[in-house]
């Protein structure tokens, strides 16, 4: 039989793959997915694939299609089962298998599904993702080959290797954790057991639907929760992931959240005891005051670009030990492989507190204080947001304004810095604003509005920010 499918366009992204369950995206999308980075693996000489897949209702459904694919182009897939996706790319690692490729919505609506996937244990994005719809258009695939599938459970040996590098001191810690009804809830319940401290877990059930709150730990809203459940216990810190569990959110003793640019801050300074010097990576969204704060431990800052996949292949590159993104991403290298784990900074972040003799507000509160927008997103058409970032980078040439362009265009003035860029994985553009004073974000604000309305869009909701970090 001939294989020949076509994606919908709006679905093949710059670092995974996303859509809309039954609209945009489809069980056969899966089956193409499979049977196109099949074929890339098996030109490549490869022969295994660790698949595993999230907690989303669609996810059994489309990981059946996308193994089916898999086998079609003769691959052996290791089916590692539902967890969370840092836990998929352990198994590709420990199994030193020639692909992976996880079923996951990420920190999407309930509604989303989509998949990230790894060649020969790097990232598979951009053109790469792009070339699967060629082929899948063409029917360019292996045929006259059938592989097979075993299930595999590496969540002992993962569990394992997270509490290896517990390097905590005395200090007994009581911590509240946020699964959100995702991915990692099984896997946290059994590595709580394994952490010196107190452990309260809230919401620990896989449940696609969500019904507790959204999976995005970035949003102060979806951490109402673990405040209320912080404060109520006194706990030290609070600790949640997002959907799949490759992004983390916290909130410190009082219960005020960290972003991911101040999280990474605090990791940094510890890294950077035992790699000195070390290029420390960050996305464009993050605080001037990562970067400062990065050079002032001795480090090397490098600003780039967003996405989980650009950030992981720039750390290779420059032999980073250590990245992060607002997003709460974080990515060691350091002791550990180099891929976003939310479980392992948690781990990781615990033992710093546990060697501090201070609690992390008063960390938090001895930073530079900025004040800035949170991540400003809002609608904008799939394909129109990409032009509304060149028409903007475009009057911004002409005006010979002071412009970054890593990854949209970060402005620089003498009150700060505003930021807008198109979001690779939703149909949004992001935006934010920084200043060393309230004055100076207003004036920031109505310059991005001011760009924006030129282009046709309204201006952004900025309601709640100015918490100032």
């Amino acid at each position: 039989m001939n294989f020949v499918h076509a994606f919908n366009p709006t679905v093949l992204r710059e670092y995974d793959i996303r859509g809309i369950v039954g609209s945009t995206l489809h069980p056969q999308d899966a089956f193409a997915i499979g049977r196109c980075f099949g074929t890339v693996v098996a030109r490549q000489g490869g022969k295994t694939v660790a698949v595993g897949y999230d907690g989303r209702l669609s996810s059994p459904e489309l990981e059946t299609a996308l193994v089916d694919g898999l086998v079609a182009s003769g691959m052996e897939v290791l089916r590692i089962g539902c967890g969370p996706t840092p836990m998929l790319y352990f198994a590709s690692t420990l199994h030193q298998t020639n692909g992976a490729i996880m079923v996951t919505g990420s920190h999407n609506p309930p509604d989303y599904n989509g998949f990230k996937m790894m060649l020969d244990r790097k990232p598979f994005f951009g053109t790469r993702i792009t070339d699967l719809g060629r082929m899948a258009a063409a029917g360019d695939v292996v045929t006259g080959v059938v592989g097979q599938t075993r299930s595999i459970d590496v969540s002992d040996a993962y569990i394992d290797r997270l509490v290896q590098d517990w390097d905590g001191g005395d200090r007994a810690l009581k911590v509240v954790w946020d699964n959100g009804n995702g991915a990692a809830g099984d896997v946290l319940v059994r590595l709580v057991e394994r952490l010196p401290g107190t452990h309260t877990i809230l919401f620990p059930e896989i449940d696609g639907r969500f019904p507790n709150h959204h999976p995005d730990p970035t949003v102060p809203k979806n951490l109402e929760a673990l405040t209320a459940a912080v404060r109520a216990q006194g706990a030290d810190l609070g600790i949640a992931f997002d959907g799949d569990a490759d992004r983390i959110g916290a909130v410190d003793d009082t219960g005020a959240m960290l972003f991911g640019d101040q999280l990474l801050v605090i990791l940094a300074r510890d890294v950077l005891k035992t790699h000195p010097g070390a290029v420390i990576i960050a996305d464009v969204k993050a605080s001037q005051v990562l970067f400062d704060e990065i050079a002032k431990a001795g480090g090397t800052p490098l600003m780039w670009k967003t996405g989980h996949s650009l950030i992981k292949a720039k750390m290779a590159e420059t032999k980073s030990p250590l990245a992060g993104e607002m997003s709460g991403h974080i990515f060691f290298a350091d002791k550990w492989y180099g891929f976003d784990d939310a479980l392992y900074a948690g781990v990781r972040l615990l033992g710093i507190m546990a060697r501090m003799d201070r609690c992390l507000s008063e960390v938090r509160a001895a930073l530079p204080q900025v004040v800035n927008t949170p991540e400003l997103r809002f609608d904008c058409d799939d394909v129109r947001k990409f032009v509304v970032v060149t028409e903007v980078a475009a009057r911004l040439a002409t005006a010979g304004a002071r412009v970054s362009q890593t990854d949209g265009v970060r402005v620089l003035t003498d009150d700060g810095w505003w930021l807008l860029r198109a979001s690779n994985t939703q149909a949004v553009l992001v935006a934010r604003c920084e200043a060393s004073s309230d004055r100076g974000l207003e004036r920031l604000k109505t310059a991005l509005v001011a760009q924006l309305e030129t282009s046709g869009l309204p201006a952004p909701d900025f309601s709640g920010e100015n918490a100032g970090h």
